[in-house]
């Protein structure tokens, strides 16, 4: 996979999580970022899997809407 196609796919991931995070579905979002998580280990990718960790914990802390 090339770097461009790499890149895309993060992205997606991370619009798809902000959608979740957007509507208050936060399990969701954090599913989605593991997803990504996972992604970048498959690929070697280690300081982007250290950054789907860092926002998996960020998104965590997000609190619920009422």
């Amino acid at each position: 996979m090339n770097p461009s196609e790499k890149g895309q796919r993060y992205a997606r991931i991370f619009r798809k999580a902000g959608i979740f995070l957007g509507k208050g579905n936060i399990a969701r979002a954090v599913d989605v970022l593991k997803e990504g998580q996972s992604l970048a280990e498959q690929l070697g990718d280690s300081s982007m899997a250290r950054r789907f960790a860092a926002e998996i914990v960020a998104a965590a802390k997000t609190p619920t809407p009422r």
